[in-house]
């Protein structure tokens, strides 16, 4: 879930799943966001609607997953979003319906999945759940400003979701990636900055890269990850030791 084009992380994610023998579905939001995919040559019967902000969208498009495809294996959340003028300068030029919003698609909406999934037994017995973060959950990262509280309340919903649907095998874990240039990233004010001081922070000199995220994303995903349970998993090239 995520796929905006081959710059986003989602792809890196599908692409190394691919890699190591996976199948994947793609979900999309509307229909503009549907042509993005087809331009990246991916099949229609591998496409599925998904708008996360509605929970009938969320049925629906896992009714139509398990139809076709029955249990999956494995779930990638990787949607965010916050209004633009939620993503620059101070954190007081917040609104109420901006932090809202941001919560709801880039927090809730991984519970809301989850639920759904859960509720019509689309997961395998033993299955994973991957979502994305980022390092301004827990610091002030210039800018980021709501995005971060969003993604501080999506890694504590990882702990709980996790808690709870571990029970019935379905483990659930995030990945915090380090900063890199895509959709989402250029939404951010001052994103060149961000881009480069992330760089600078990288124990090598050089940003992360889609196939390392990927990696570790199908490493989440496969059986050889089992003992992960609610953790974030930094890849970020020590940005994050700084």
């Amino acid at each position: 879930m995520g796929v905006a084009n081959k710059r986003s992380i989602a792809w890196g994610c599908a692409q190394q799943i691919l890699a190591q023998g996976g199948e994947v579905i793609y979900s999309y939001q509307n229909e503009r966001l549907q042509k993005n995919l087809l331009k990246l040559g991916l099949p229609a019967d591998r496409m599925v609607e998904c708008d996360v902000a509605s929970d009938e969208s969320i049925d629906a498009a896992f009714d139509q997953v398990k139809a076709a495809f029955g249990q999956i294996d494995g779930l990638v959340h990787a949607v965010a979003f916050a209004p633009k003028n939620e993503l620059e300068g101070s954190i007081l030029n917040s609104t109420r319906d901006g932090y809202l919003t941001a919560q709801n698609i880039s927090s809730y909406s991984l519970i809301a999945v989850a639920k759904a999934a859960k509720a019509k037994q689309l997961l395998a017995e033993k299955s994973s759940i991957v979502t994305l973060t980022f390092i301004g959950s827990e610091r002030a990262v210039t800018n980021y400003n709501t995005m971060g509280i969003a993604k501080a309340a999506l890694e504590s919903s990882v702990r709980y979701l996790a808690r709870d649907l571990g029970k019935t095998g379905t483990r659930v874990n995030a990945i915090s990636a380090g900063a890199m240039k895509t959709l989402a990233v250029t939404g951010i004010g001052g994103h060149k900055d961000l881009l480069e001081q992330s760089r600078s922070l990288t124990v090598d000199g050089v940003n992360v890269s889609l196939e390392e995220l990927g990696n570790c994303c199908a490493f989440l995903l496969s059986d050889l990850s089992s003992g992960l349970v609610g953790d974030v998993i930094y890849v970020d090239k020590g940005v994050h030791l700084s």
